[in-house]
């Protein structure tokens, strides 16, 4: 899989030589500045030290089953047009190499529940998605239906148990409503049927 960051630092180089950096006790595969520049930090074939502690569709150790993308940016202002360009064909190279479905194309916050938030809201999924490269709901109306709201959820993904819902229903706004507040309703319900039907990750 893929996992998707931003920095939360001020400049691109900062990131990159934070990420180099032996006493960070982290690291990432590529960083993308925001004028497109990008560096590659380790092999694609390395496990990186990008995901720490998460699960994404039964798989625990994420760090070891994915390549790790850090994009400049605060988590405070739009992704630029020539940082998401850069990011559309990497993307699409390592998509094609390791073969990587688009629905294996996920952000820090889905695999990190409660924990991050990047890329954060104002990354575009949607841009990736009509690129082939990520998914993007097609939704109608749903009823509310909180068990099957929780199946689908684990079905395309995600780590929900009673104690994760909360951080399960933060992420899945965060990525798909970013600026919807309140309990789950039906849309959300509608969005999760569509991308389980459609991008099963695992049998529930």
């Amino acid at each position: 899989m893929v996992v998707l960051h931003y920095t939360a630092m001020t400049s691109a180089e900062a990131a990159r030589d934070w990420l180099c950096n032996p006493e960070s006790e982290v690291s990432c595969h590529y960083v993308i500045a925001e004028d497109g520049r990008c560096w590659q930090l380790v092999r694609e074939e390395d496990r990186a030290w990008h995901a720490g502690r998460g699960c994404w569709g039964g798989v625990a150790d994420v760090n070891s089953h994915s390549i790790g993308i850090e994009l400049a940016n605060t988590g405070f202002h739009p992704f630029p047009e020539p940082q998401m360009a850069v990011l559309g064909h990497l993307l699409g190279g390592i998509c094609s190499r390791w073969t990587v479905p688009p629905e294996r194309v996920v952000s820090h916050s889905d695999t990190a529940l409660g924990r991050k938030i990047d890329p954060g809201a104002r990354f575009d999924w949607r841009r990736l998605a009509l690129c082939g490269l990520a998914v993007w709901p097609v939704a109608g109306a749903e009823e509310l239906d909180e068990a099957r709201f929780w199946q689908d959820c684990r079905s395309f993904g995600y780590e929900v148990t009673p104690e994760t819902r909360e951080e399960v229903l933060a992420a899945v706004r965060l990525r798909f409503r970013p600026w919807a507040e309140g309990p789950h309703d039906g849309e959300d319900c509608a969005i999760m049927a569509d991308l389980a039907r459609r991008f099963p990750c695992r049998d529930v």
